[in-house]
C-alpha cells in the first residue's frame, strides 16, 4: 500500500517505515498526521483525491531534525572585477511513516429543516418551478394556456402571466 501525500507544497510517495526528508516541521512532540493525501493504492485498487481523498491519513514520527547539503551560489560579472560567492544549507525534518489509513473522518449530514407547508408555501413552490424553466418552455406553456402576446414577454412577465 502506498499514498501521494502534500506535505510542506511538496508532494511524496510513501509507504509504511519510509524514512524521508521533508522541510522543517514546527511541531509540539514526535507524532505528526497529514490529510493532504492526494493518492492511495491499496489491495482494493487506487483511490483518486478530488483534490484530496476524504478521510485518508498518513501518519509519521519526526526522527530528527538536520540541514541539508551546502547549496553554492555564485554571481559574477565579467570584466568588472565583481564575484560573490554565498552559501545556504536548507533545515529539514527526517521523518518516518507509520501508518496510512483511509477510514478516518466522514462528512456529518446536514440535519434536516422541517418545514410546514402553509398556504403562502404553495405560490412560492409554483412560482421558482416555473423559475427553473427556459423561457422557450414558458412561452410554449403560455401557448397551450391560451395566453395571447406572449412572444414579445420576457421571462418575469411570462412567469407572472403562468402565476
Amino acid at each position: 500500500m502506498y499514498a501521494i501525500v502534500e506535505i510542506g507544497g511538496h508532494q511524496y510517495k510513501v509507504a509504511e517505515k519510509d524514512v524521508l526528508f521533508v522541510d522543517k516541521q514546527n511541531i509540539e512532540g514526535d507524532s505528526l498526521s497529514f490529510d493532504r493525501v492526494l493518492l492511495v493504492k491499496d489491495e482494493s485498487g487506487v483511490k483518486v483525491g478530488t483534490p484530496v481523498v476524504e478521510g485518508a491519513e498518513v501518519s509519521a514520527t519526526l526522527l530528527d531534525t538536520v540541514k541539508s547539503d551546502k547549496v553554492l551560489v555564485f554571481k559574477k560579472k565579467r570584466r568588472k572585477g565583481y564575484q560573490k560567492l554565498n552559501g545556504h544549507r536548507q533545515v529539514m525534518s527526517q521523518i518516518q511513516i507509520e501508518g496510512i489509513t483511509l477510514g478516518g473522518k466522514k462528512k456529518k449530514a446536514a440535519p434536516k429543516k422541517a418545514e410546514a407547508k402553509t398556504e403562502e408555501a404553495a405560490p412560492k413552490a409554483a412560482t421558482s418551478d416555473l423559475s427553473s424553466h427556459t423561457v422557450a418552455e414558458l412561452k410554449e406553456m403560455a401557448k397551450e394556456q391560451g395566453i395571447t402576446g406572449y412572444s414579445s414577454m420576457k421571462k418575469a412577465e411570462l412567469i407572472e402571466a403562468l402565476s
